[in-house]
């Protein structure tokens, strides 16, 4: 047996998973409240202990960590052009684990300066402009990031030839220079932004929230949660040069405050016909949406779903609804206790994941000009993808798993949407697909091993 500890810091829990990588297989899991506010090491602690009285005392061979805790790492970003470089600064922190809690459009304005200053973020993305082209709006957003105080680092991936002037503009601040998201019209090149967000993160954030003893015990590179969950997706889906993987892919995570989507596919049109519009989308996408989550955001659901609606899905009056959709957001730790209140959290979940999965895919218009009918594609094509991995509570404690999943497919009801017509639907019961991501970094192929026997297909 060759054990390894899996340590994922979250902003709730800390979970810890132990795997046999000789085998491989999974040895077992535990979660303990994250104590962020004393000692982290507290909570990992109580997690450890929990974990022995499980799998007995082991010996690990390695350990290795990721971490969303204190809220993850929160983000601002501001570009040129709101579908362009401003969107490209987005999908560039989303893909790197970030949480973006706003993206500016072109030059920022004293309001601007005001909310940034009061939402103090962990790191402030700054791009604008493709090489050789505008650097009026990067140079004058330096300007206003050098008079706003704080002690954020900025990463600057604009406009290459203004690169080293808003670098002396920002003299005083801790400043990065990675290459430009945005190098040509319409061209992404968001990986070299990814790598150098997830290196502060380990050299600077990690220190914020409290993680330092943390690192004495664990080996390797720690990184944002989301972004060892995108790589296990990546991983799933790609596999291994000594195993294959499953393809295509969707995943959703349904949390209390958020409800994360991540695909793994190309997402071109199927008709040759059908033109892009927009930029290009990444073959491995993450997106986050805030207002959405089961506890802390689960108004939201309603906002965005529609009060007759959800309560409809759930067979429930919406006064009543309206009841217990308070009642969860005013006792965020509160559980379903009843008939009732189950058939309420089944029909938020769903909607939580038919709203995220809706926003996240493409859509497909029919636009009528000189030349006829034209098909045009505004994002992902997912209508082939064959696989849904469901993680979050609300999908794990349930047995109508793959029912809730069902509503991120295909709805009559909106055409246009690109979501999956039909899926296989999996389960991460065991709250893994994150270590697994861990793993994959080192063990890529005992990561595979493990998805694979652990993830339990459901009917749908």
């Amino acid at each position: 047996m060759d054990p390894v500890l899996l340590i994922d810091f979250g902003s709730t829990y800390t979970k810890v998973t132990a795997v046999d990588i000789d085998e491989p297989r999974l040895l077992g899991t535990a979660n303990s409240y994250t104590t962020v506010r004393s000692d982290i090491m507290n909570g990992l602690a109580d997690a450890l202990k929990k974990l022995e009285s499980v799998t007995g005392r082991l010996d690990f061979s390695a350990r290795y960590a990721c971490s969303s805790a204190a809220g993850g790492l929160r983000m601002l970003a501001s570009g040129l052009v709101p579908e362009l470089t401003a969107e490209a600064a987005k999908t560039a922190s989303l893909g790197a684990g970030a949480k973006v809690l706003k993206t500016y459009s072109f030059k920022l304005t004293e309001d601007d300066a005001d909310e940034i200053r009061r939402i103090d973020p962990d790191i402030f993305l700054l791009v604008g402009g493709t090489d050789g082209g505008n650097s009026d709006c990067i140079t004058h957003n330096a300007r206003v990031l050098s008079e706003i105080g704080g002690n954020f680092p900025v990463i600057l991936a604009g406009n290459r030839n203004a690169a080293r002037e808003c670098e002396r503009i920002l003299e005083g601040r801790e400043v990065h220079i990675s290459e430009n998201v945005m190098p040509r019209f319409g061209t992404l090149n968001i990986e070299p932004t990814q790598k150098q967000i997830r290196e502060v993160f380990l050299n600077r954030i990690v220190l914020a929230k409290g993680l330092t003893k943390a690192s004495e015990l664990i080996e390797g590179i720690m990184m944002p949660t989301p972004s060892a969950v995108m790589d296990a997706m990546k991983l799933l889906a790609e596999g291994t040069p000594n195993q294959r993987g499953l393809g295509d892919l969707v995943a959703v995570d349904v949390g209390g405050a958020t409800t994360d989507v991540y695909s793994v596919a190309e997402g071109l049109p199927d008709d040759p016909r059908t033109s892009l519009r927009g930029l290009p989308e990444p073959y491995v996408k993450r997106t986050v949406e805030g207002d959405i989550g089961m506890r802390y955001s689960i108004r939201g659901i309603i906002e965005a779903a529609g009060l007759e609606r959800v309560a409809d899905t759930a067979g429930l009056k919406p006064e009543r609804l309206s009841e217990i959709v308070d009642m969860f957001a005013e006792n965020t730790d509160l559980l379903p206790f009843d008939d009732e209140t189950a058939r309420a959290d089944e029909a938020l979940a769903s909607w939580a994941v038919r709203v995220a999965v809706t926003r996240h895919a493409g859509r497909l218009e029919e636009i009528f000009g000189l030349g006829g009918l034209k098909l045009v594609q505004t994002g992902k094509n997912l209508v082939n993808v064959d696989k849904f991995v469901v993680t979050g509570g609300s999908l794990i404690h349930t047995e109508h798993t793959g029912r809730i999943a069902s509503y991120g497919f295909f709805d009559e009801a909106d055409p246009g949407s690109l979501k999956p017509r039909a899926c296989d639907v999996l389960v991460d019961r065991s709250y893994i697909i994150a270590a697994m991501g861990l793993l994959s970094a080192y063990r890529p192929d005992a990561a595979l091993t493990i998805l694979k026997k652990e993830l339990m297909h459901v009917p749908v």
